[in-house]
């Protein structure tokens, strides 16, 4: 039981920490990042497809991104699709390929966004801790149903109790290099 319980928790402690990065890296910076088109689906004869499956995607410097799409109807297409999403950023369409410039940040805006990556991050904190509270009610009921000694069940709880620090304690790394990112113009 109690290699299957750990298995269980650091299963789903990693896919939260896999979802805060997934998180992380749409949250804007002042610098190009590939990771804020992630999720853009552009109309591709009917069918709902992801940016990156239509088109080239390059950032030729850390102010610019550039989308150069394979077939070059479906420019239209694709500029209609950075419209509506809520990148906030304003497509360049030359006919050929459609450039987003990233403007530089305020600091007022620098501030907001640390504070929606710091909201992300207690929000996968929170994630880790309730795992944990749900493994140890599973460890508190299946330890009285197999009859598992309480210090083999005591040291189960502590193993998942380091998890959680090992989890919480990334999910900090992670917050401080976004911050840093975010703050350096």
């Amino acid at each position: 039981m109690a290699h299957e319980m750990k298995k269980k928790a650091e299963e789903k402690m990693g896919k939260g920490l896999e979802t805060l990065r997934r998180e992380f890296a749409a949250v804007r910076t002042g610098r190009a990042s590939l990771g804020i088109l992630d999720g853009i689906t552009v109309d591709y004869y009917g069918t709902p497809t992801p940016l990156n499956q239509i088109a080239n995607l390059a950032v030729p410097d850390p102010r610019m991104i550039t989308i150069q799409p394979w077939e070059g109807k479906m420019i239209g297409e694709i500029e209609k699709a950075l419209l509506k999403s809520d990148v906030g950023l304003t497509p360049n369409n030359d006919g050929k390929l459609i450039r987003l410039a990233i403007p530089p940040l305020t600091e007022e805006r620098r501030q907001q966004i640390v504070k929606h990556a710091k909201k992300l991050a207690e929000d996968s904190r929170v994630a880790i801790r309730n795992i944990r509270r749900d493994i140890n009610e599973e460890i508190k009921k299946r330890s009285k149903e197999d009859h598992v000694s309480e210090d083999e069940t005591k040291k189960l709880q502590d193993d998942i109790q380091k998890s959680t620090d090992d989890y919480i304690k990334k999910i900090d790394e992670l917050l401080a290099h976004k911050e840093t990112e975010i703050m350096t113009v």
